[in-house]
């Protein structure tokens, strides 16, 4: 049996799969020759870094690190701001595909939910 509240077990687990399967789409896209159409080059980097932090927080979640909800409120804040200057490269006519809006915002979303419910359940420095 473990202390750690339901939600937190939760938030670790989408942290880990939505870190692992960002991984392995960024890395197709950037290093399998995978055609991905009109990617934002910037973005696409920032995802597959990112993705790598995912993972970490999941792990940190699951551990019930207090770090661990410092780390989502980053991904969330950094997500926000990456989001930001991908719809600066839209406004300001820049290629793009309309997906990567879509799951932009997804891991916005993603990322505050799980951030929030860190702090909320006491992981913060």
């Amino acid at each position: 049996m473990t202390d750690r509240p339901f939600p937190i077990t939760i938030a670790a687990i989408v942290a880990v799969i939505f870190g692992i399967l960002t991984i392995i789409s960024g890395g197709r896209a950037l290093f399998g020759g995978v055609d991905m159409g009109a990617v934002v080059p910037f973005v696409l980097k920032f995802n597959f870094v990112a993705g790598f932090a995912y993972v970490l927080a999941g792990i940190g979640l699951w551990r019930m690190a207090r770090w661990a909800g410092a780390l989502s409120v980053v991904i969330a804040v950094a997500t926000a701001v990456m989001f930001a200057a991908f719809l600066w490269h839209v406004w300001h006519g820049g290629a793009y595909e309309v997906r990567t809006l879509g799951a932009m915002s997804l891991r916005l979303v993603v990322w505050i939910v799980i951030a929030t419910i860190a702090i909320k359940r006491g992981l913060r420095r």
